[in-house]
């Protein structure tokens, strides 16, 4: 066999190691472009739904907020759908009457000493559910003055179906939460906790 047969053969050999490399490595590296592409979108959806949520509640609390939920959550949606037409959009307002409430259980009486409320044990019911609560809040924006947690879900399908390789969710959610005080636009009303022993 000649030296230019050799080298033929040789080019060739190493054509087939290249393809053979690439068709090897291409699923990973489509992998991870394509993985890029999906954060980097649901980072620019939570970028939007943080800029919307942020002026939505500032709107919710004025005077005219609880006469405008509705427009407000529309306003939101709308923002939201212009990048992910599909997405579904839920809305959650919960109210206190300061900020130190936020998120803290109703008081009750620990009569066994064990650290968690049990049936039977009194308790003092702030929301008017004649439940024990984990946290003490009122649905919606509340009145004036009051402390009021803002927060909006979006749920949405991704733009590749990639998650499904490990086994992860077919949809994608991000949420965006916000707490603020309503103006004082009048006296805020007195929360009178109801003593509840069931």
């Amino acid at each position: 066999m000649s030296a230019r047969a050799r080298l033929r053969g040789a080019a060739r050999d190493q054509e087939g190691a290249a393809a053979l490399e690439f068709a090897m490595a291409a699923p990973l590296l489509f992998l991870m472009i394509f993985g890029s592409l999906q954060m980097a979108h649901m980072f620019y959806i939570k970028g939007v739904l943080t800029g919307a949520v942020n002026a939505a509640a500032r709107n919710s609390s004025l005077q005219t907020g609880p006469n405008s939920q509705a427009t407000i959550d529309a306003a939101v949606t709308k923002i939201i759908k212009a990048g992910v037409p599909a997405a579904t959009v839920t809305f959650t307002r919960k109210n206190y009457a300061e900020f130190t409430s936020i998120g803290k259980p109703e008081d009750f009486t620990d009569t066994n000493k064990n650290g968690k409320r049990d049936a039977g044990e009194c308790f003092t019911d702030m929301n008017g559910n004649s439940l024990w609560d984990a946290d003490m809040a009122k649905s919606g924006l509340g009145g004036a003055d009051d402390v009021v947690v803002y927060t909006v879900n979006v749920s949405y399908t991704p733009l590749f179906a990639i998650g499904g390789f490990w086994g992860l969710p077919k949809t994608q959610k991000v949420n965006s939460t916000t707490i603020l005080q309503n103006q004082p636009f009048s006296t805020q009303s007195e929360r009178v906790g109801v003593q509840v022993c069931a």
